[in-house]
């Protein structure tokens, strides 16, 4: 494994997680059974605004959840949109309904809403807009589109914890909203993941379909319904408890390096980045640059190549669901600008512990020449 001087995104783990994990261990409580599961979803659903958290044993579980609680499956059609990963879209599969991918915004990266209502069929569902590396997507436009035409909007907030739109978490704006805490994302379980929503009864369902559908306060293994093994142990959310309270210190050095970021690469020939709407807070999970080779004088790939050779961990955005080889046969349109997006983008070190001395140092390997 390639150890980076300078690290795209890896987990900022100090003291208190440590304090907080022996205190897990310690109580024997280490399993899916466990009180610290509990508080975690409790102080979660505070942090975000929602009613209710249901802890999964990762985002894709979650956003899994979520299609079986809306009841989406067979003959059924979710929109998506092409810029994302792979992890939008495969719990769509699995529910066994037909993903409809649509283009994305050329300067928020984001889900096109004028795309999506395009899009729709008297086959359509549900929609999924995704928060690009943190960036809020138009939700009042989504929002108007699933009301005008009785759509469930299910967010993918898995990688925009903290970010907000018009004053509010994004992930709190849909039927359901989803987060990740991978060991990349801005906090981290170590994997898991969040289901969010304010009705009371997808909760309680949520609840019943992590622990394989079983009846709450059982005494006997009675279970109520098919459900999964999608459960958070004990252990990870004692980790994710210290994690949500240092949460506001890692969105303060994300903001700061974004700042900086856009400070030392504005007017550069040949460089934009994601742009934020208007009434939309980026978390920045992960700032990120496209690159034009005819202005900037060398393109995405030999610019990679530069900054990795000089220490520093970067990668490409993801590529457009247009170009997984695991969906050739779904036969998707072209997606232009999404397709566009991923070849000349590329996603520069953002974890929450960089210095402004690294930013500064990525900067200048970037621009060197």
């Amino acid at each position: 494994m390639v150890e980076f001087r300078i690290p795209l995104d890896a987990p900022n783990i100090g003291e208190l997680e440590k304090e907080y994990v022996m205190r897990a261990l310690e109580s024997g409580y280490v399993s899916s059974v466990g009180p610290m599961v509990t508080e975690f979803e409790e102080c979660f659903a505070a942090y975000v605004g929602a009613r209710y958290a249901v802890a999964t044993v990762n985002g894709t579980a979650a956003l899994h959840l979520a299609l079986r609680l809306l009841g989406i499956g067979p003959g059924d059609e979710v929109i998506v949109p092409a810029l994302t990963f792979i992890a939008t879209v495969n719990p769509v599969v699995y529910a066994g309904a037909t993903p409809v991918v649509v283009d994305v915004d050329p300067l928020t990266w984001n889900i096109d809403p004028g795309k999506v209502e395009k899009a729709i069929t008297e086959r359509t569902r549900a929609i999924i807009p995704v928060h690009l590396y943190g960036n809020p997507a138009d939700m009042r436009r989504i929002l108007d589109v699933a009301r005008e035409y009785d759509l469930y909007v299910v967010e993918d907030a898995t990688e925009a914890l903290g970010a907000t739109y018009k004053g509010q978490h994004v992930g709190t704006f849909g039927d359901i909203g989803v987060f990740s805490f991978n060991g990349n994302k801005v906090i981290t379980t170590g994997g898991g993941g969040m289901l969010v929503t304010s009705n009371p009864d997808l909760a309680s369902r949520a609840r019943l379909l992590v622990n394989q559908g079983r009846a709450p306060e059982a005494i006997e293994y009675e279970h109520l319904e098919i459900g999964y093994n999608y459960r958070l142990t004990n252990l990870q959310a004692a980790l994710g408890l210290a994690q949500l309270e240092r949460l506001p210190d890692f969105l303060s050095t994300k903001q700061r390096n974004a700042a900086l970021y856009r400070e030392l690469l504005q007017d550069k020939p040949g460089l934009e980045w994601q742009h934020e709407l208007e009434e939309a807070v980026s978390n920045w999970w992960l700032f990120s640059v496209l690159i034009d080779p005819d202005n900037f004088g060398v393109d995405r790939n030999a610019a990679r190549g530069k900054l990795v050779a000089a220490g520093i961990q970067v990668r490409p955005l993801f590529m457009p669901l247009t170009k997984q080889p695991s969906y050739k046969h779904y036969g998707l349109n072209g997606c232009p600008k999404a397709e566009s997006l991923h070849k000349n983008g590329l996603n520069l070190p953002s974890t929450s512990f960089l210095t402004a001395e690294d930013i500064r140092h990525v900067c200048e390997v970037l621009l060197s020449r």
